[in-house]
């Protein structure tokens, strides 16, 4: 009998290995194909992403796969198969807040995949440098969290830099507390960004009371001291436990579950329509009464969906300010292009900051790490 098991067995290994061997082959030649449609979109010099042909194919994929397989795993393998045969036609360089392991880090491999090439960065002025001046193709910058709220350090660097918004991705934040030996007795102090100690600051009340936190720039920063020292504790990634060899003290320390950072993906040129999508804006109001209520009227008017509006303070002019808006829809979108015309005759300011495919799902999101 059990022989007879063995020899099933072995049968169904070789079928599935057989499988493979026709999943790897029917891989190439789809890397190849995309080879070519690069080489084709260069010889009639256009763009090489089309957010549309890729949300169609998730479409068709999710369709035929009548729920069998299970739907998170097929978006996650044939997103990595799709950015790879992307990039196979252009690699793309990948500006973030580092160091490595940072939150930024992580969501640069989720949007973009392992095949791209990710650059650390030290603040997020310098990526929206790197992006300015051509020396990264894209960079990810995190703008909001769903407890936290706005990363104004971003929303600022909009004002100092021209470059577009090209795309947008969610990560759901899960904080984790790592020391070099896993022992909570260990730590004399606790250092990462300052969100993610803001995030867990019941947690360290509660659990840690006397003990110091230290802001540092960035995740990944506090993860390389807990690994340069052993009384140091870091609130990090589960990808800077790996990268840093650390050991996890207590998992998911964060005092609200649900928490979310959104991330933009900024370069030099937004993408054509997708059939999802959200236009950015950064507009100045005349000096009038009702400036506002103006602006939001001709939004309503138009039946132009609102999704976020944000202030900030303009650098050496008191009392002044520039204001951030998400609307849902691309420029492209007769209605989107209408009321951008109107907002142009009635701001004292106005920047198309992009049109870019919403990500997967939009919460009432807010800032993160990075």
């Amino acid at each position: 009998m059990q022989s007879e098991q063995k020899k099933e067995i072995v049968s169904v290994r070789d079928n599935i290995d057989a499988i493979d061997d026709q999943i790897l082959e029917l891989l190439k030649k789809r890397l190849s194909f995309a080879k070519e449609i690069g080489k084709l979109k260069d010889s009639e010099k256009r763009a090489k992403w089309d957010p549309l042909r890729e949300r169609q194919i998730y479409d068709r994929l999710l369709r035929d796969n009548s729920q069998i397989f299970p739907e998170d795993a097929l978006k996650s393998i044939f997103h990595e198969i799709i950015t790879t045969c992307r990039l196979s036609q252009k690699k793309a360089v990948v500006a973030f807040l580092g160091p490595e392991a940072t939150f930024s880090h992580l969501a640069g491999v989720e949007y973009f995949g392992h095949s791209a090439d990710y650059k650390a960065m030290e603040t997020i002025d310098d990526v929206f440098a790197e992006v300015e001046k051509g020396r990264t193709r894209y960079g990810i910058v995190p703008v909001e969290n769903s407890i936290e709220g706005a990363v104004f350090s971003t929303l600022d660097c909009f004002m100092k830099y021209k470059v577009q918004i090209c795309g947008e991705a969610q990560l759901e934040i899960s904080h984790n507390l790592v020391c070099r030996s896993g022992n909570i007795e260990d730590i004399q102090t606790v250092a990462s960004h300052s969100q993610p100690l803001a995030q867990c600051r019941q947690w360290l009340r509660k659990h840690l009371p006397s003990v110091p936190t230290l802001p540092v720039f960035s995740t990944g920063a506090a993860a390389q001291m807990a690994a340069n020292n052993p009384n140091i504790g870091a609130i990090a990634s589960s990808l800077a436990i790996k990268t840093y060899q650390l050991q996890v003290v207590v998992q998911g320390i964060e005092d609200y579950r649900g928490n979310t950072t959104r991330f933009l993906v900024i370069g030099k040129k937004s993408p054509s329509r997708s059939g999802l999508d959200r236009t950015s804006l950064l507009i100045g109001l005349m000096d009038r009464p009702g400036a506002l209520n103006e602006i939001l009227t001709v939004l309503s008017d138009e039946g132009i969906n609102l999704a976020k509006i944000e202030s900030r303070p303009i650098k050496g002019k008191r009392w002044k300010y520039l204001f951030f808006l998400d609307m849902l829809g691309h420029i492209e979108d007769e209605k989107i292009q209408r009321g951008c015309d109107l907002l142009k005759s009635l701001c004292s300011y106005y920047e198309w900051l992009g049109s870019y495919p919403q990500a997967e799902s939009s919460p009432p999101d807010s800032p993160a790490d990075s």
